[in-house]
């Protein structure tokens, strides 16, 4: 390891890269000082770990991370229940009370009716499971995964990854993962590093290393990287040209429509939430109908989506619709619009600013 430096945020996946030698699992075993480190700093919650004692580390490595191995790690003598359970004994917890817990854990993972059974009586999928639900067992804060996937047929592997993005929304854990897939970075990546020879080749946002790959090395990764489940609706959207309130008229919006040039008003309301549109033709009809407020008719949904959304999940849309789509934040509220043209851009191979 040379020059490494990272942060990791919590409650993020972020995930280290690289080709087999590259050091990735190095790296990630002197998380915990499995392997120590000759110099710099390890810190977890602003404590650096290199200067912990013997004890202080014991209690780190039961409490503060846990694990999840790529050959499953299993106790092939104990059931699945027993082998959930584990690191809580090993934290002293009372039978009745690791049982119940190690049960929550198994049913997280989707493994319910399995407890009884043992490791060579399962699939390398399941083994997969109950090591993860191990380690969502101890509760603690961080996950270390060490290529944990990379073992399985790819059927089985796309289901884990998936369960992962699911289990995520739900624990918000810390996790560092591991892995020399490139597909798999991208899918579950919020920060990705990639290392080459001990060094980090390129650190940011799978959008990062595939807009503006940092040199020939990391630009080779991914080429044949499809751009449309990567580029993210926040990175190709504009201002919005025509925007009113719910509680303007048909006139405004008409005003806006031709001052702009365009074919349709966003209507909000008065915090900004997306509520409908109206075309430059419904707000004519409705002007000549004595309408005075938008609020006294219904009015359409536009075509939207939210900023995370990636641009495999905007071309449908696109080619459904004349009009832009609308692109809205978490909570709702319109912050901009994609036209044809710059999604044609976003998927193009030039490189977008993020």
């Amino acid at each position: 390891m040379r020059d490494i430096s990272f942060k990791v945020r919590a409650g993020e996946i972020f995930v280290i890269m690289g080709l087999s030698g590259s050091g990735k699992s190095t790296l990630v075993r002197c998380l915990t000082r499995l392997i120590e480190s000759t110099e710099g700093q390890i810190e977890f919650d602003g404590e650096d770990i290199l200067e912990y004692t013997q004890e202080e580390l014991i209690d780190f490595r039961r409490h503060k991370v846990a694990m999840v191995f790529q050959s499953y790690g299993l106790l092939p003598h104990r059931s699945v229940m027993d082998n959930v359970a584990y690191g809580l004994e090993i934290q002293g917890m009372d039978r009745a009370e690791r049982y119940r817990v190690a049960s929550e854990a198994i049913e997280t993972v989707g493994l319910s009716g399995w407890e009884a059974y043992y490791p060579r009586e399962m699939s390398g999928g399941m083994q997969q499971r109950v090591g993860l639900a191990r380690a969502l067992a101890v509760d603690s804060p961080a996950l270390l995964m060490d290529e944990p996937f990379s073992g399985l047929d790819p059927l089985i592997r796309r289901e884990m990854q998936d369960e992962l993005i699911s289990l995520q929304t739900e624990l918000h854990k810390t996790i560092v993962f591991i892995t020399h897939d490139l597909d798999e970075a991208l899918k579950l990546g919020d920060t990705i590093v990639i290392l080459r020879d001990g060094e980090i080749a390129q650190q940011g946002s799978p959008q990062d290393i595939v807009s503006s790959p940092a040199d020939d090395y990391v630009a080779e990764f991914v080429k044949d990287v499809s751009r449309s489940k990567v580029i993210q609706a926040k990175s190709v959207l504009q201002e919005c040209a025509s925007v009113v309130g719910r509680q303007q008229g048909p006139g405004d919006a008409l005003d806006a429509i031709q001052q702009t040039g365009g074919g349709i008003a966003f209507i909000v309301e008065s915090d900004h939430t997306l509520v409908g549109s109206v075309t430059l033709e419904h707000c004519t009809l409705l002007a000549g109908q004595g309408v005075t407020t938008l609020s006294q008719v219904p009015v359409e949904l536009p075509a939207s989506v939210n900023t995370d959304a990636y641009l495999d999940e905007i071309v449908p849309l696109a080619a459904h619709s004349e009009h832009p789509i609308a692109v809205t934040d978490s909570e709702g509220r319109l912050v901009g619009e994609i036209h044809r043209g710059t999604l044609l851009a976003g998927l193009s191979e030039r490189s977008l600013e993020v």
